[in-house]
């Protein structure tokens, strides 16, 4: 059967104003700073120097994620951006908008133990729907060696490595990983719908996708390594 190989770059998103109040995000609708804009310009130019056809960009449809890519698909000559849901943040319920200091107050203990709410979209799940996003993607691209460039955020990207079986590094914004998904032409696709926080998974198939390196953006002012919201566990 045809096998093909198709090799993607991951970004994390540029600051945003909660990343900048240090404010558990989750799925919440939050927006760029100024700092955040400008890093998005800055690894543009980072992406220009690279000897890498992109394509795309695909984005998360949460609009910290698709205004980065907006910026840098400007910068550096690409499409439309286009959106997918099943690339947002993970939903972190009723802790989104808290700062670490007020989650302290209202679950004592909890955020060193690593416990989350019931409300809190599960690990699995947001494995499950970024995997299918990624391989829709991957599948279609059409022009041989392109690579598709994809930003999105710092909690999906640790969460698909650590289940990939790769170190959890922290993110920085701007920074990402470069994937290769090797496919046939039987195992592409995937549902188009953001699955329910509370529904049960019955696999988690990572069969043909490969971790790269991780992508430094170099250079540009680093923000978000330290924030919370972004720990998968």
């Amino acid at each position: 059967m045809l096998r093909t190989s198709t090799t993607l770059l991951l970004l994390r998103h540029g600051q945003s104003e909660w990343n900048a109040e240090r404010r558990w995000q989750g799925s919440a609708d939050t927006p760029l700073t100024p700092l955040g804009r400008r890093q998005a310009l800055a690894a543009a130019e980072r992406l220009r120097d690279l000897d890498v056809q992109f394509c795309g960009p695909w984005a998360s449809d949460l609009s910290r994620a698709a205004s980065t890519a907006s910026t840098i698909a400007s910068a550096i000559g690409l499409g439309s951006t286009i959106a997918d849901r099943r690339l947002r943040e993970a939903s972190a319920g009723e802790w989104e908008g808290l700062t670490p200091d007020q989650i302290e107050v209202q679950y004592p203990g909890w955020l060193e133990a690593h416990r989350r709410p019931a409300s809190f979209e599960p690990f699995e799940q947001v494995v499950k729907r970024t995997i299918a996003s990624l391989r829709a993607i991957a599948a279609s691209v059409e022009s041989r060696g392109a690579v598709p460039l994809v930003v999105t955020h710092s909690g999906v990207i640790r969460s698909l490595m650590r289940h990939l079986g790769e170190s959890d590094t922290r993110i920085a914004n701007l920074a990402g990983v470069w994937l290769t998904i090797d496919f046939t032409d039987s195992a592409i696709g995937g549902s188009t719908e953001l699955l329910d926080p509370r529904g049960t998974l019955d696999s988690l198939d990572t069969g043909g996708i490969s971790v790269g390196d991780l992508f430094d953006p170099g250079g540009i002012v680093v923000s978000g390594i330290d924030i919370p919201g972004e720990d998968p566990r």
